[in-house]
């Protein structure tokens, strides 16, 4: 057995980045990547980096090279990772479907997969409350048997009577979600991010999964699948997102916040490292910092629950 994963059996911190090549890094996904660094940073451990470009059409070329040269320049750096190897990889997603086909072969003997041959726009319709970030609580239409068979079908993951409630190392104790039957292959035959994360995190040994607070939701679905799977969920700490000046999540119509254009304006990585720990309460305004220098004031207890309005 190598060493890292002698170090991996006996428990030691597995922490992970996660971002999708869909786009260049910006001050958003930096500043996750930053907390996440400094989580594995103050407790020694180890930090995988892994790529999520298991939605080919959406993932834009050159993007994973960029992201990885921008998190680099900021300072940070990772253990396991495409471009650094290590004992668990291959590293990208793309890559890992064997793994994902075997996950949902596991649960289909268990009875806890269903054909679906519903589309979004008919969920929505019979939807009867509203609903947030993951659409509205599936009705069960397809339960007994797809009510559309000569549609492309889905497959979705039987929910219990409700997910599971737990503790966010940020947001502290989230309650228990109604349950909600959910995809976990598309109907276009892509393995579903819900799957996909929770069969890597398993693989990888992944112990607490930072990430934004837009995925809290997703959570209670992902315990579920740790659990049918014969897995321990990981822990959970969900940071606060970014807004831009409109008071909406980052995008591209926010103009210059990706990471290469804090380069090309002339700002130096602790210019920028400093504008994140200032957002997170971690310096002083202004200030310039290497992320090594937020290590020793690091802690979950001192992360903001209510987004960051960038400037």
């Amino acid at each position: 057995m190598s060493e890292r994963a002698d170090s991996t059996a006996k428990g030691a911190y597995r922490g992970r980045l996660a971002p999708s090549p869909t786009g260049r890094a910006h001050f958003g996904t930096a500043r996750t990547a930053l907390i996440a660094w400094l989580a594995a940073r103050s407790a020694g451990g180890t930090l995988v980096l892994r790529l999520e470009d298991l939605d080919g059409p959406r993932v834009v070329q050159g993007a994973t090279e960029a992201i990885l040269s921008d998190l680099r320049w900021l300072g940070l750096d990772w253990d396991e990772g495409p471009d650094v190897g290590g004992a668990f990889g291959p590293y990208l997603q793309s890559q890992r479907a064997e793994r994902y086909a075997g996950a949902l072969a596991v649960l289909e003997r268990q009875g806890l997969l269903f054909e679906c041959s519903c589309t979004r726009r008919e969920l929505v319709s019979l939807a009867s409350a509203p609903h947030g970030e993951l659409g509205p609580v599936y009705p069960g239409t397809c339960r007994e048997s797809p009510m559309h068979p000569e549609r492309p079908r889905a497959l979705r993951f039987r929910m219990g009577e409700s997910g599971a409630g737990f503790v966010d190392r940020v947001h502290g104790r989230v309650p228990a979600s109604p349950a909600d039957d959910f995809v976990v292959r598309r109907s276009d035959g892509l393995f579903a991010y819900q799957l996909a994360v929770v069969v890597d995190d398993i693989a990888m040994r992944i112990g607490e999964v930072v990430r934004g607070d837009d995925l809290l939701s997703s959570t209670a679905r992902q315990i579920a699948l740790y659990r049918a799977l014969g897995a321990e969920p990981p822990r959970f700490a969900h940071v606060s997102l970014v807004l831009g000046a409109d008071g909406a999540r980052l995008a591209k119509r926010h103009g210059a916040i990706a990471i290469a254009d804090f380069r090309a304006a002339g700002e130096t990585p602790e210019s920028v490292v400093g504008r994140i720990g200032a957002s997170l309460g971690l310096c002083e305004p202004g200030a310039r910092r290497r992320p090594r220098d937020l290590i020793d004031g690091f802690s979950f207890d001192r992360m903001p629950q209510r987004p960051f309005q960038l400037d």
